[in-house]
């Protein structure tokens, strides 16, 4: 069946799908995004993603393309005609088209938006998570506004290029005093040997990841205790358990760091239960 999209207020096959030449997005990486994940027929976590793309829009100061609500029919709508039971559905706000210039076009200038939507296999999914995955570290590089998901992406996209090269599936960005930030489109957490949950706090310089914030929600569910501080890459290696979290991963093991085993080599127990209830947990709606 031949994918759908939406671009700027019609649904055109995903194959001759187009922006402008002058998108600011395109010209600029001047725009932000979200990606939701869909799951047995829902997307999720709906609500959250949705304040995370109201502040993004604010702090580069962009209008929204239309009311929240009809945004929401917008991403509904590519999803029920692309058929996408498991999947993820993409939407991407841009400044709009005006003639190139660096700064801001005038106010009247629409902004421009596209959602996409493409399935995804959760047997595959399940099967990664059950053997884990590796990842490289990577010196930080990028500008300090990380916390607003815009689609200037250049030093993630290197990074994962080095990560793929190196036969792992991501890269941590790790400051110069040696912490781990965040990983290339993920948020990253250990298990300490106590059973503690440690994630960098979302205050600076990382993104304040939707499932990041889904999966405190889910650890207070079980009853887990979490600290939000930094730590360091040794830290990271000497853990009982890592882990990343994103919308594109849920909650996926780590087993390996720069080819060093996280314990065992094998996905921990704590991260597979909050992989088990993350669905129990995280908002559903239909779509």
């Amino acid at each position: 069946m031949p994918r759908i999209a939406y671009v700027n207020g019609r649904y055109t096959p995903h194959s001759d799908a187009a922006v402008h030449i002058e998108d600011r997005g395109y010209q600029f990486a001047d725009g932000v995004y979200e990606v939701c994940e869909v799951s047995r027929g829902h997307i999720m976590d709906m609500t959250r993603h949705l304040n995370r793309l109201d502040r993004s829009l604010g702090e580069l100061q962009i209008a929204w393309p239309m009311s929240r609500r009809a945004l929401q029919m917008v991403m509904s709508e590519v999803v029920r005609r692309n058929k996408i039971t498991n999947g993820l559905v993409y939407l991407q706000v841009t400044r709009g088209v005006a003639p190139r210039d660096h700064f801001y076009p005038s106010a009247d200038t629409p902004p421009a938006i596209v959602v996409t939507a493409k399935r995804s296999d959760p047997k595959a999914a399940a099967s990664k998570a059950a053997q884990g995955i590796k990842v490289i570290t990577v010196p930080e590089n990028r500008w300090e506004r990380v916390d607003i998901k815009t689609v200037g992406l250049l030093p993630n996209v290197m990074a994962r290029q080095k990560a793929k090269e190196a036969g792992a599936s991501e890269a941590w960005f790790v400051d110069a005093d040696g912490t781990v930030k965040e990983g290339a489109a993920t948020n990253v957490w250990i298990v300490t040997k106590d059973g503690k949950l440690v994630t960098r706090p979302a205050d600076f310089g990382i993104l304040r990841g939707v499932t990041r914030t889904t999966v405190l929600d889910v650890a207070k569910k079980l009853g887990l205790s979490v600290e939000e501080r930094s730590f360091t890459v040794d830290e990271a290696k000497q853990a009982k358990e890592a882990f990343i979290t994103a919308a594109t991963a849920l909650v996926m093991p780590v087993v390996e760091i720069d080819g060093d085993s996280v314990a065992n080599g094998h996905p921990g127990s704590v991260t597979l239960s909050l992989r088990e209830a993350f669905f129990d947990v995280a908002e559903k709606t239909p779509a």
